[in-house]
């Protein structure tokens, strides 16, 4: 049997690896049209920023190590210009020699991955503007940040311009996780940064108000964030430099232009192969990764998979899923029945000394779905004992559904032990757990790492008291013009406090029952949540009407509109 497999980044070099395991008389040939394989790119801004400090870092493996170790065919500048799939054949294209020959498959597997939107806007070709894909592109950036100090005094090579200086200004377009990494990273160098994001907020997956905490800190660390905005041409300025104009009229200038606007799936194959095209413009395969064509797979960042939540047809451009599926495809062409479960989205990006998580549904899909079936809870546990030095607060986002308990989803946004409560929710999730489940669920605990309650056991408590009706909750934006009591010490109030509530200290709560009404609903708050519960316990078991305020204060900051 001889299969072909075209791209050689992660789901291809995934697929070209695991077939070699399984199958050791099989031949294989994997063709790359760029001149790496199995090369890093969700590590090219670290590259930029100098995290990453050689261009060899990024490289996982190399063509060499296909054919010395795996027995595999590489070829790398070598793109397909045409597939027969009636022929079974494909043509291939030797980009340094520029001979075109023509191979016989028996199983073909495609994985072009997708390409950086680059919308036909004026000046979009000028000089000074990249997008980041490759490592190519990482390294055609880093030497034009470095421009200033290697070129000669006189006329700039790239834009025929006088440069002296090492470029100062950047524009980020777009802000999606290579946006945000690139902003991140390009501040390490020193520029001042702009990043313009068409969308309310950046990290469009988020849920707005957790994205309202990444805002937050990126504009700590002086990003200068421009929001509902998008960039409607670019221009050359008078000295060389960049000038971004957006749909609003503010004018930007730049030194260097970075587009993260987004991806979309190569089709180019698929339309050369025949198969099918979803509705999402991705490759349509099933879940064994088959095409419309059984004689064709197709892996990774081009292909539609199902949502694990909500079963609707998806585009995730990740890594880890490209390399599942790069497996599987593998495993089915060598005769085992392995199968994609569907994707949950679980991402995580660094943003300066913090960093931002997601798994599963967010609250803005479920809502565009028509769901209703669903409940939220803020909660803002340490990420460790208190005790122990170092212990960073946490916001977590969870969502869950209120007939069955069943967890829907998660974001976590923190400085120190996101990855691992992110990774709790989504083994989770995948296994089909609830929020009892969370409860029960036994995690490592030591001072340094977490605590006897760990913040997953934490929002399983939660959300268990809120299904069994011990802890009625509402929403900030849902509070109106209902009886607020907040149950803060009079302190907290000198540093924030709400118009009109009423303040009873949850110690003297008791002996005070009587300034509150019997006929009204009481909305109990705190700082975080937890002395509200301990109040709404109380009033409801003295013949009140109470709810907590889902967050507290602390929710309050990001979920109601400044």
């Amino acid at each position: 049997m001889k299969v072909i497999i075209v791209g050689g980044v992660a789901g291809g070099a995934s697929c070209a690896a695991r077939l070699r395991r399984l199958d050791e008389n099989c031949e294989i040939l994997m063709v790359e049209r760029g001149p790496y394989v199995s090369y890093a790119n969700c590590g090219l801004p670290y590259y930029v920023g100098g995290s990453i400090e050689k261009e060899s870092d990024l490289l996982v493996a190399t063509e060499a190590t296909f054919r010395e170790q795996f027995a595999i065919d590489c070829r790398t500048r070598c793109e397909v210009v045409g597939i027969s799939s009636d022929e079974k054949t494909v043509d291939l294209k030797n980009h340094v020699t520029g001979e075109v020959t023509t191979e016989h498959y028996d199983k073909l597997v495609l994985s072009p991955g997708a390409a950086p939107i680059r919308p036909p806007l004026p000046g979009i070709d000028l000089p000074g503007i990249f997008s980041v894909r490759t490592v190519p592109d990482a390294r055609h950036i880093s030497e034009w940040l470095e421009r200033g100090t290697t070129a000669p005094a006189g006329m700039d090579k790239y834009t025929g311009y006088q440069t002296v200086t090492k470029p100062q200004r950047a524009v980020i377009v777009g802000g999606g996780f290579i946006g945000v990494e690139m902003a991140e990273n390009l501040v390490h160098r020193g520029l001042e940064v702009t990043l313009i994001e068409r969308g309310s907020h950046v990290m469009p997956p988020l849920d707005p108000e957790m994205a309202k905490l990444v805002n937050g800190y990126m504009t700590r660390h002086g990003v200068r964030l421009e929001l509902g905005d998008g960039v409607a041409e670019f221009k050359q300025a008078a000295n060389g430099a960049l000038e971004v104009v957006t749909g609003s009229g503010e004018s930007h200038m730049a030194d260097i232009v970075i587009l993260a606007i987004g991806v979309r799936p190569e089709t180019a194959l698929a339309e050369m192969a025949g198969v099918e095209i979803g509705e999402r413009r991705g490759f349509r395969v099933d879940e064994q990764m088959q095409t419309s064509n059984p004689d064709i797979y197709a892996v990774g960042d081009a292909v539609e998979v199902k949502d694990f939540i909500t079963g609707e047809w998806t585009l995730v451009a990740l890594a880890g899923p490209a390399n599942r599926q790069g497996r599987i495809a593998a495993d089915v062409i060598a005769g085992r029945d392995s199968r994609y479960r569907g994707t949950q989205g679980t991402s995580i990006c660094q943003i300066f000394e913090a960093a931002i998580a997601q798994t599963g549904v967010s609250e803005k899909t479920l809502s565009r779905l028509g769901e209703t079936d669903f409940e939220k809870i803020y909660l803002y546990p340490n990420s460790h004992a208190g005790y122990y030095p170092g212990a960073k607060m946490l916001a977590i986002k969870v969502l869950f559904r209120k007939s069955d308990g069943r967890l829907l989803g998660a974001q976590v946004l923190g400085e120190d032990g996101v990855a691992k409560r992110i990774d709790s929710f989504a083994m989770a999730i995948q296994m089909g757990c609830t929020i009892y489940d969370l409860e029960e669920s036994e995690l490592c605990y030591a001072p340094p790492f977490g605590s006897a309650k760990d913040p997953v056991n934490f929002a399983g408590f939660v959300v268990a008291d809120i299904l069994c009706d011990d802890m009625p909750i509402t929403h900030w934006p849902d509070v109106g013009a209902g009886f607020l009591l907040d149950v803060r010490n009079p302190p907290e109030l000198e540093v924030e406090s709400v118009s009109g509530a009423l303040n009873i200290p949850l110690p003297e709560l008791r002996d005070r029952l009587d300034e509150l009404p019997r006929d009204k609903e009481i909305l109990v708050f705190c700082r975080s949540g937890q002395r509200a519960y301990y109040a709404t316990r109380i009033l409801n078991q003295k013949g009140f009407k109470a709810r907590d305020v889902a967050g507290g204060m602390l929710s309050r900051s990001h979920t109601v509109s400044s």
